[in-house]
Order: C-alpha cells, then structure tokens, then sequence
C-alpha cells in the first residue's frame, strides 16, 4: 500500500481521536485489542488510523492477513504521538487542578511493602479532609510504578528512596516529598539465638541464614545494602517470597530470619506466637519513605498539601515522620533514573 504524497495534503491536521487511535495500534499491534483498550469498534479505530496516514501522506502500518507491523514511519511517529498525548494530558490535568484543588482523579501508586500498613492512613485522611478526591490505589513494584508515573498512567507514588538508578521513567525529573524514617526490625522464629532481644548488633547480620524478597522488591535491595555495611557479601539464603506475609510463614517454618519495616511488625507477626521480633542497637538499619512526583507536575503544590497532611495522619505507626519545615528541605529534585 502506497501512501498518498505529502505534498496534496498540506495544511490539514491531525485529530486526538486520530492519534489515540493510532498510538493504540501501535501498542497492541492488533487492531481488536487496540479497540477494546480505548473503547472504540474496530472499524471505527481502522477508519481513524487510515485517515491520518492520509492526512500525513505516510504509511503507518503494515497490514498482512496474520498481523499488524509499524512501518518505519511508524516507528518514528508513534513516540511522536506518544507524546503528543502525554501532553495533552498534562494540559488537561493543569485545567482541573486550576478549577478546583483536592477534587477528580488522583491516580495513587504505592509499592507492596508500603500499602497494607500505610494505606488505612492514606484511606482515612481522604474521607476525613479531602472527600471529593476519587482515590485510584495501584499497588505495583517500584519499576512499574516509576514507568507509570513516567507515562502519565499514575500521578503520585509512594516509594522507599533512594530510588535504584536502573529503573525509567520516560525521560522526566523527579521530585521526592520525604514522608518518614523507619526502622528494620529482625524477625526470628521463636527460640532463636537472636530471637527477642533488644540493642542488637548489625555485625549478627554478617552470620545469619536471612530470607529475601523476590527481585525486584526494593526491600530486597534494602537489606542486601544493610548486609553489605556489615561485610556480608554473599551466603543470603537463596529462598525468596513475593510478599512480606509468605516471607514471615517461611520464617515461622524455620527457614530462616528477616528484616522487616517497623510499620509491618504488628501486622505481619502478631497471628503467630512462634515469631519472636528484635530490634537493632542505634543508629538501627533504617529506610525512608517519600511522595514521588513528577518535576513540574501541573498539580504540585496540591500534591505537597496531600504529603503534609499524610505525614500528620502518620499518629500511631512505629515510624518518624521528616520534619522538612526544620530542614527547610521540603522537596528534593532527582535526576531521572537511567534505563
């Protein structure tokens, strides 16, 4: 199929309803899937994308009996488009932040080791200050959440920081609103050696069979960074789990110990009377928890409300909430992290 020449179609623009159907296909590669995923019927979506090959006089796809190819063209316009669309986005969000903060969607995005036991907090301070904000919770690993809020798909995350480097965010800054400070504790199963005991040393780490999460959890970095301060660089217990409670029931079992967030203790252990909890000598293996923004966001300052007033609604969890008015450092711009 030939494209018409660029030159008889000068002038003409276009439409949003053309590109997404594009960007669609150029997605899913197949024509159906693309549909379904925007909501529109399949001729309709056919008709939108051969009207804008016309429109820009190139041929987008190539179209067998089987499947659906990007043309080289293709290739090139659908991160174009992409872009196009994100900015839109952003357009339309600077507009509903501007008619009325706190209100429409708020697209939350919150690692596992975080939700469960920060979430009723998050929960009840938008019932109790911010009832018109429609809460979307996304509970994913760090990666996806950061190519989400990268792409636009999620507007704020709640994120362990540091953040890993390895990790994209389609080519934006980030911003980092620190939240709080936490302590790991050791969690042993009951009649351990180390089991129970307070003022632990870091050095024990260096000795004992510890049980990780599955790749990709930044706990899992957390404690491998914790048992290289103390020398440790290889005999981690090759078991790992995909959530902290199947990570407790291994301890529970007798496969080992771990390290958990003081904000999951109570949660995680207090159904089993054969765990047995410890705590480290100061300064304890600790890590903190912030907002996660993109820099510049259309809703910025609304999303450094929300922070403040999460970082009050934190009364009750064994955390230390960053006192940025102190430090006078409220936000902290990041470099995107490299692919």
């Amino acid at each position: 199929m030939s494209a018409p020449p660029a030159a008889a179609h000068r002038g003409r623009q276009p439409t949003l309803a053309q590109l997404r159907a594009f960007a669609a296909v150029a997605e899913h590669l197949h024509f159906r899937e693309a549909a379904s995923a925007i909501g529109m019927s399949q001729p309709a979506l056919s008709g939108a994308v051969a009207a804008l090959e016309e429109t820009l006089g190139v041929t987008l796809l190539e179209r067998t009996t089987r499947k659906v190819l990007l043309s080289p063209a293709g290739e090139r316009i659908a991160t174009r488009t992409k872009g196009v669309l994100y900015a839109v986005g952003e357009l339309l969000e600077e507009a509903e932040a501007a008619r009325a903060p706190f209100t429409g969607v708020l697209r939350l995005g919150v690692i596992p080791t975080i939700a469960p036991y920060l979430l009723p907090a998050v929960l009840q301070l938008v019932q109790d200050v911010y009832p018109d904000l429609d809460l979307q919770v996304h509970e994913e690993q760090t990666a996806s959440l950061l190519e989400g809020l990268g792409s636009g798909r999620l507007d704020l995350l709640l994120l362990a920081v540091p953040l890993p480097l390895q990790h994209a965010t389609g080519g934006h800054g980030l911003t980092e609103i620190p939240l709080y400070d936490e302590d790991f504790v050791l969690v042993a199963p009951r009649g351990h050696p180390a089991g129970g005991r307070s003022g632990l040393p870091r050095s024990l780490l260096r000795e004992l069979p510890l049980l990780l999460l599955d790749e990709g959890h930044c706990l899992r970095d957390q404690a491998l960074d914790v048992c290289r301060e103390v020398g440790r660089e290889d005999g981690v217990a090759t078991t790992a789990a995909a959530g902290l409670s199947t990570l407790v029931q291994l301890v529970a079992g007798g496969m080992g110990v771990t390290l958990l967030p003081r904000s999951a203790q109570r949660v995680e252990t207090a159904r089993n009377y054969t765990l047995t909890t410890s705590y480290f000598a100061e300064p304890a293996p600790s890590r903190r928890v912030a907002a996660v923004l993109r820099t510049g966001a259309a809703r910025s300052s609304e999303f450094s409300d929300f922070a403040e007033a999460l970082r009050g609604a934190l009364r009750g969890l064994p955390v230390r909430p960053v006192n940025t008015g102190a430090t006078g450092d409220s936000f902290r711009s990041a470099p995107s992290p490299r692919g």
